[in-house]
């Protein structure tokens, strides 16, 4: 079997820089440290992103690339049960780069590429969930009109924006850990789609609370 080429520099710099931003905050890990947990010299680090923020960018980039695509399966959904997996969904992809949303008002202040970006991303996920309500609505999972779906859009786009900062304060040592992911994905996913039980037809409510009931089972914990 003839052998995997090595992976290039540059795609491990940035795996590493992933890793090391999402375990200890972006403005806690330096491009000495990136470069030591690499095992390579600054210089060669620097041929490949010659600042700091061109890792950042090239992050942010990735993680904008996978939302556009996640968000687009928006117009599929057509229930609580579709809903609950697209949401999770999103929050997995979140997870993976959580630094961005951890750090987030930091980073916008000092980074005009995601000063600009971001907002378009706020804008997207926006206009993804209104999709989705219009989805669920055609399908008669729900009934809202367009002003509170406008409403609802933006609120849930305020939760998963800011949910992994409050899971941070809650635990700030343990929070953002990766043994906290799946709770703390489960819990955003919850309260977000909570924000839909006052136009949820009754089986669709039961059903949400199906759901969360089951993911929220012990059972369930010990085999994610």
């Amino acid at each position: 079997m003839a052998k995997k080429a090595p992976r290039r520099t540059a795609e491990r710099i940035l795996e590493v820089t992933l890793d090391l931003f999402n375990r200890f905050g972006e403005p806690n890990v330096s491009t000495t440290l990136i470069s030591a947990e690499l095992s390579i010299s600054p210089g060669n680090l620097y041929y490949h992103y010659p600042a700091k923020e061109e890792l950042i960018n090239a992050l942010f980039d990735r993680y904008e690339s996978g939302l556009t695509e996640l968000l687009s399966a928006s117009d599929g959904v057509r229930d609580v049960e579709d809903a609950w997996f697209f949401m999770h969904t999103l929050f997995e992809l979140i997870w993976q780069y959580r630094f961005l949303y951890r750090d987030l008002n930091d980073l916008l202040s000092n980074n005009r590429h995601l000063e600009t970006h971001f907002q378009g991303v706020l804008k997207h996920k926006t206009r993804a969930l209104q999709v989705l309500l219009d989805g669920m609505a055609q399908a008669g999972a729900l009934q809202i009109d367009a002003r509170e779906a406008e409403a609802t859009a933006t609120s849930m786009v305020v939760m998963l924006t800011y949910w992994l900062s409050f899971e941070y304060v809650r635990d700030p040592r343990h929070a953002l850990e990766a043994d906290s992911a799946q709770q703390a994905l489960l819990r955003g996913a919850h309260h977000v789609l909570n924000l839909l039980l006052p136009y949820l037809e009754p089986s669709q409510r039961q059903h949400l609370r199906t759901l969360v009931s089951a993911y929220a089972s012990p059972a369930a914990q010990a085999t994610t």
